[in-house]
Formats: structure tokens, C-alpha cells, sequence
């Protein structure tokens, strides 16, 4: 089941909320002898996280489970690049269970969401490797108040109520985000020495990849190079973009016109990665963006623009 992004926080007494977790989606399915690990995209990660599959083995079989693998930094807080290095930082990683949709054969996706609770908490055994999410009941203000107040990236609301709707993304369950960024589909790049120089992203709107932005800052050597070694191969002649080129540079210099599209190499939309902004202008380009990473548990048809945070809307809410 997939989270709708919202610019406000879904409130009344009807809503539960947990925080937002930077990681890899991971169902958990128990069999009669093994568990496997999958991805969002349903590929099985059980070599790249075996010792999750391994804390998992008490759960009954005809058990399936629905939840986030974390790495934790230092300061306790969810740190990405841990996760990045899931096989040298072990100790740090964490699967939090949120979800569960069926236990000993039982199919539990018809029940609300807080019965499926209730079994989860009697199920999970929390160890080295295994958490169970909290989810609060306090109001959507403490709720955003305490998110500001750690620096955390966002909030996730989900209707007590909600029946679990695989692949859905109906609205009962509601992402909410304090900063701005999410996730985009790179469809080419400008090559540099280094690999690239920068990369050339958009979202989906309906089966058309939109342009939005060419995204040079955030690099470092090691990551222009990563980057290029991962798209190199998916080199295609023609542009992937419905909406280029574009008559104009534009005010800030986001349109990619014609002539600055002959430095352009495109290639196959199959990589996502994660970008942060300062804001959407009304042509649907990003300002000021910044690469932080990439991302391998992301559906790329599935990456579309989400709706902005409005500063005066945290501001009201708080």
C-alpha cells in the first residue's frame, strides 16, 4: 500500500501517525521453512540483508510483513549511508514492522488497521535487527511540533480505519514532508571527466516523463562516478522527456533549450534518484536542486511529482 503525498497534515482523531523512515520498503514473507525478503519492486534482497531474514525466523509460517529496514547513525537517528552499506555496518541496520498481512495463513488485509496493529505488536519480537514502529495517536500539532523539533523529514498519517489495499495510493495513507525533496527518474546526463557533470531528472505524469530539472550541485568526485558506472549502459538515442526542448532558459536558468540539449547524452528512465530543492517554480522545474543519492527500491513509473510543503501551512498547523 503506498503513501499519498499531501501538503497538509490529515487531522482528527480518526488518524494515527508515525514518523517517516529514510530507507528500503522490505515485505517480509514467512514459508514453512524460510523467510524472504522483498523489495518494492519484488526483488529478493535476502543476500544483501540475510541477517534480517535470519532475526525474522520466529515468525510463524504463512506470515507476511510489511515494514522499513533503517540504518541508524551515531545519534540514533535514521542515517541512509549506513543502509547504503548494509554489509559492513550490520549493527546499525534495523527492519521497523509496521504492517501485517497475514499471519499463519490468515489473510488480515480486510481488517482495519488497528486490529492488524494489535496482531502485529502480539507477533513482533523486537532483537538486534527488528523493531516495531510506533504509532501514535497524539494529535497532527504534537505531531509536527515533535517532527520539527528532531529535524525529521517527515510524517506519515494513516486512517485507523484503512483496510490494507496493496499498490493503492487511495489517500488513507498520507505522507507528509518537512523538507523538500523526493524522488526523480533520470533520463540523461551531461558527461564530465569525472563521469557526469550533471544529471537531467523528471517525474511521470500519466505514461509521459516530465522534465524538471538538470542537477549539478551535491556531487563529489566518488558519487560522479558511481552515478555514471550506474547509467552508462542504458545510453538511448533519442530523448525520454514528452516536454523538451523548451524555447527558453528561463528565469533561473532550468529550461533546457535545444542548443544545451546537444550536450546532452539520454538514456533508458530506469534510475531514481533522490534530489532536494528549494521549491517548485509554475513551470515545473525545481530551484536551487541538489543531488543526495540513489535509490534501487524505487519503482521509476511509479516516481510522481509530489506536492510541495507550504511553510505557511506548518506554520498554521503548529
Amino acid at each position: 500500500m503506498d503513501c499519498l503525498p499531501v501538503s497538509k497534515l490529515p487531522q482528527g482523531p480518526e488518524w494515527t501517525y508515525e514518523i517517516k523512515l529514510d530507507g528500503y520498503r522490505l515485505e517480509a514473507v514467512r514459508a514453512e521453512n524460510y523467510v524472504t525478503l522483498y523489495s518494492r519492486k519484488r526483488n529478493v534482497l535476502n543476500d544483501r540483508f540475510g541477517y534480517i531474514a535470519t532475526s525474522l525466523e520466529y515468525l510463524p509460517p504463512g506470515t507476511i510483513i510489511d515494514g522499513e529496514v533503517v540504518g541508524i547513525g551515531p545519534d540514533g537517528s535514521a542515517d541512509f549511508h549506513f543502509l547504503q552499506r548494509s554489509r559492513t555496518a550490520q549493527s546499525s541496520i534495523v527492519y521497523y514492522a509496521f504492517d501485517i498481512l497475514a499471519h499463519e495463513y490468515r489473510d488480515l488485509t480486510r481488517l482495519p488497521l488497528t486490529d492488524r496493529r494489535r496482531i502485529l505488536a502480539g507477533v513482533i519480537k523486537s532483537n538486534d535487527h527488528v523493531a516495531l514502529s510506533v504509532a501514535s495517536d497524539r494529535s497532527a500539532v504534537e505531531m509536527l511540533a515533535f517532527a520539527k523539533q528532531h529535524g525529521l523529514e517527515g510524517l506519515v498519517a494513516k486512517r485507523a480505519d484503512s483496510v490494507y489495499q496493496p499498490g493503492q495510493r487511495t489517500g488513507l495513507w498520507s505522507k507528509y514532508r518537512i523538507n523538500m525533496g523526493q524522488e526523480f527518474v533520470i533520463g540523461g546526463y551531461i558527461p564530465s571527466h569525472l563521469g557526469v557533470d550533471s544529471i537531467i531528472v523528471g517525474f511521470y505524469g500519466g505514461t509521459s516523463l516530465i522534465y524538471s530539472a538538470r542537477v549539478r550541485a551535491g556531487f563529489v568526485p566518488r558519487t560522479r562516478r558511481e552515478v555514471f558506472e550506474k547509467i552508462k549502459h542504458l545510453r538511448i538515442a533519442g530523448c525520454p522527456f514528452l516536454n523538451l526542448p523548451e524555447t527558453e532558459p528561463g528565469r533561473w536558468g532550468q529550461g533546457l533549450t535545444a542548443e544545451k540539449m546537444k550536450e546532452c547524452i539520454w538514456v533508458k528512465p530506469e534510475t531514481v534518484a533522490q534530489v532536494e530543492f528549494l521549491e517548485w517554480t509554475d513551470a515545473n522545474h525545481l530551484r536551487h536542486a541538489k543531488f543526495v543519492r540513489l535509490r534501487d527500491d524505487k519503482d521509476p513509473r511509479k516516481v510522481l511529482k509530489e506536492i510541495e510543503s507550504d511553510p505557511a501551512v506548518i506554520k498554521e498547523q503548529l
